[in-house]
Order: C-alpha cells, then sequence, then structure tokens
C-alpha cells in the first residue's frame, strides 16, 4: 500500500516506513504530523484517486530531525562593469519517517 501526499509545494509516493526530506515543517523532533493533503492510494492494485484529494484518507508521519541542505553560491557577474555579487543559501528540511495511511 503506498499514497501520493502533497507537502511544500511538492508531490511524494510514500509508503509505511519510508524516509524522506520534505520543506521544513514546524515540529519538533519526535512530533507526530499529519498530512491530510492524500491525492491517491493504491492498495492491493486498486487505485483511489483524489478530487483533488481523497476524502477522509490522512498519513501520519514522525519527526526525525530538522536539519539545512548543503550551501549552494549564487554568483552573479556582469562583463566589463566591474560588477560581483556572491551569496551563500542552505536550504532548511524536515527529514520525517511514515508510520501510518489510512484511506
Amino acid at each position: 500500500m503506498y499514497a501520493i501526499i502533497k507537502t511544500g509545494g511538492k508531490q511524494y509516493r510514500v509508503q509505511e516506513g519510508d524516509v524522506l526530506n520534505v520543506e521544513k515543517l514546524n515540529a519538533e523532533k519526535d512530533a507526530e504530523v499529519v498530512f491530510d493533503e492524500v491525492l491517491a492510494i493504491v492498495n492491493d492494485g486498486e487505485v483511489t484517486v483524489g478530487k483533488p484529494v481523497v476524502e477522509g484518507a490522512k498519513v501520519t508521519a514522525t519527526v526525525v530531525e530538522q536539519g539545512k541542505a548543503d550551501k549552494i553560491l549564487v554568483f552573479k557577474y556582469r562583463a566589463k562593469s566591474n560588477y560581483r555579487k556572491r551569496a551563500g543559501h542552505r536550504q532548511p528540511f524536515t527529514t520525517v519517517k511514515i508510520s501510518g495511511i489510512q484511506a
């Protein structure tokens, strides 16, 4: 059994026991999070697709950690005009472990 959920503007295919990084959620470590935007559920080949979400379905997960991704460098440059600008960015994320899917 797996489900397709939407969180942080992205869609994820999740099964029970999966560990994945999602956009930052406001939750403490070891807290339980409920994703109620379930777009589809597949159970033993039986597909349930929502319009736009499946009514009454939810996916529960436990927060494993809060973290930041590796730093990326943003470098802006214009030729022959002595313009250089450098900045860095670290995207925050939340690691969650899927604990259950309820249809």
